[in-house]
């Protein structure tokens, strides 16, 4: 009886989810009308139309009288996520043919911001497809940062301005409309100046605003087969690196730009980690290139930096072939891949505050190992101590994140090498899933149309579970095989 409850609640509250986003999904109409693409207009009116359907059905379910709690806001968030790929691949199904395992896959890669896709000929796609690519991406971006600021409000440790000031465990929705306008015109206005950047490349309109979508929310999708390197552009490449570093840093740094006009850009633990890894990959891959790969400088300083900056906000674009590159560079550029950008932003990865939180934990813990049990040895986290049974809970979660993740990659990992193609090596298969699970994109090569069915679907299932980063798709497993506590 209590699990019907929970999943009654749960359904309840991703209708109202559906509710909102369903008159979100209908610009892609406007861009159908402009360019005369008729054939499209009810495949693409598919979308909102089952939303509100579907929205409208579940609010009228029953929930529960106790209040919603943090493990059924959180089964509502994968629910809807994966509805979401689900719903948003009925147009390339009925505009394309593609069969449902392709529609859904193109779906997930485009609400978690991945840059693999299924489409066999970009090029000569629908133009409200194409949009509706980019856009998918663009709306992903801005619901994972909501999400990530609701769910920062229910911890004691981790907490800004910018979160509500409770801890208690309650639904998510409350948090994300208290910050909602905040973030909506922080993403408006950085989307805007991303567009204006691109523009000044000589790109069209068109070309702009969907390589604008697609950075901004380090998602990666493009408009051509060849993808950056289709317009052979250094002024672009240049151009596109700030942008996609605009969408992995902290939003909270614009929230606070916003709201007090103070600039403090390197004041934030996050940021100083991003461009010093940054840095660091930079040089890495540029020695990796001319030693292994013979490339020139210029030209490995400028694939090594956007390549860099690609890997560690997630982005997907891409602008050399992997492949040409020797095992132990793609390993390199795996790691930066699965740290990713900073908590708050629309970047995938661990999340550069994990890592940072991981390192100093593990040092706090080696230092109490080297003095008496009865000194008090202090962990400190933005200039407060932290007590310690606050410290070792969080340093718990923190750290079952990191493990969760891995033993996901391992698992994906090796169920793709029962089914993968022997002209892949099992260092390029392993990028793959990486880059699917820190919902980078970036392609060896493997993931294509015609990749075994089965890999499509577990590469599906990463990009979720890495997107949700890992707690709330276990939580819905959970729900689902035992019921609620």
């Amino acid at each position: 009886m209590r699990r019907l409850e929970h999943l009654s609640t749960t359904l309840a509250d991703l209708g109202d989810i559906f509710t909102f986003i369903a008159p979100v999904t209908c610009l892609p109409l406007l861009v159908c009308i402009i360019f005369s693409e008729w054939e499209m207009f009810l495949p693409m009116a598919s979308v909102p139309a089952v939303f509100l359907v579907a929205g409208l059905f579940f609010r009228q379910l029953p929930r529960s009288t106790k209040g919603s709690r943090l493990s059924m806001a959180m089964c509502s968030v994968a629910l809807f996520w994966f509805a979401c790929a689900v719903v948003s691949g009925i147009p390339f199904m009925l505009g394309l043919h593609m069969s449902f395992t392709d529609a859904v896959f193109e779906g997930m890669a485009g609400w978690t911001g991945t840059a693999f896709s299924m489409i066999r000929s970009v090029d000569t796609a629908p133009y409200t497809l194409l949009f509706w690519r980019s856009y998918m991406q663009w709306i992903g971006g801005i619901g994972i940062i909501a999400f990530t600021v609701a769910l920062a409000s229910s911890t004691g440790l981790f907490r800004s301005r910018i979160f509500r000031d409770e801890s208690r465990d309650e639904s998510l929705m409350p948090a994300v409309a208290a910050a909602g306008r905040s973030l909506w015109k922080i993403y408006a206005v950085l989307t805007f100046c991303a567009i204006g950047l691109i523009l000044f490349t000589g790109l069209s309109l068109w070309e702009s605003v969907n390589l604008a979508l697609s950075a901004i929310s380090t998602g990666g999708f493009t408009l051509h087969g060849g993808g950056i390197l289709y317009y052979d552009s250094v002024v672009l490449q240049l151009l596109l690196i700030p942008i996609m570093i605009a969408g992995a840093l902290p939003f909270k740094l614009y929230f606070l730009i916003l709201e007090h006009r103070r600039l403090s850009l390197f004041g934030d633990e996050q940021v100083r980690i991003f461009f010093l890894l940054l840095l660091a990959g930079t040089a890495v891959l540029v020695y990796d290139m001319v030693l292994f790969s013979d490339t020139g400088l210029p030209a490995a300083i400028l694939q090594g930096l956007f390549m860099s900056a690609s890997a560690l906000t997630t982005t997907g674009f891409q602008t050399v072939n992997l492949q040409t590159w020797a095992g132990v560079t793609i390993l390199f550029l795996a790691m930066l891949t699965f740290i990713g950008g900073a908590a708050g932003s629309t970047a995938g990865g661990i999340k550069l505050d994990r890592v940072a939180f991981g390192v100093r934990a593990l040092l706090w813990w080696f230092r109490r190992l080297f003095v008496s049990g009865k000194v008090l040895v202090p962990f400190r986290i933005e200039g407060r101590v932290i007590p310690r049974d606050t410290a070792e809970l969080e340093t718990a979660k923190n750290m079952l994140v990191i493990l969760l993740s891995v033993i996901i990659i391992f698992i994906a990992s090796l169920a793709v090498l029962q089914y993968h193609l022997t002209t892949f090596s099992l260092t390029e298969i392993v990028f793959q899933v990486v880059s699917a699970f820190s919902t980078c994109g970036i392609n060896t090569g493997y993931v294509m149309p015609d990749m075994p069915v089965i890999s499509k679907w577990i590469f599906i299932l990463v990009m979720w579970i890495g997107r949700l980063e890992v707690i709330p798709v276990i939580i819905l497993f959970l729900s689902l095989v035992r019921g609620p506590e």
